[in-house]
């Protein structure tokens, strides 16, 4: 059955508009989380650097007729320390942008009326 033919006569025809909260999106203290992330993820970029430079070993043999052989080693525990480190610091950047533009300005929702 229809919702309108069974409301009283003296009813409005269609639902009240909501009411505009806009909600606490600006904040400025975000700025604050902003700058705190963005030294979290530095610290996380040099971490990363650190421990690529420790997985990585350089090893020069030199045989009996003179010449050399250069073999490059990779630790798999330090790469994958780096790569996780490295994740770590871009979901930081990532997340320190949207604290920014949140602390700086939002934007506003037209409010749709309803059709009368």
């Amino acid at each position: 059955m229809n919702d309108l033919a069974s409301a009283p006569a003296d009813a409005p025809a269609w639902p009240e508009e909501p009411e505009h909260n806009p909600g606490p999106l600006h904040q400025p203290w975000r700025a604050l989380v902003a700058l705190l992330e963005l030294a979290l993820a530095a610290l996380a970029c040099w971490a990363a650097l650190t421990c690529w430079s420790s997985a990585v070993s350089t090893i020069t043999t030199r045989l009996s007729d003179g010449t050399e052989l250069t073999s490059t080693r990779y630790a798999g525990d330090w790469v994958g320390g780096a790569i996780g480190l490295a994740t770590v610091a871009a979901i930081l950047l990532v997340d320190a942008l949207r604290q920014l533009l949140l602390a700086v300005r939002t934007r506003r929702r037209k409010h749709r009326r309803y059709a009368r």
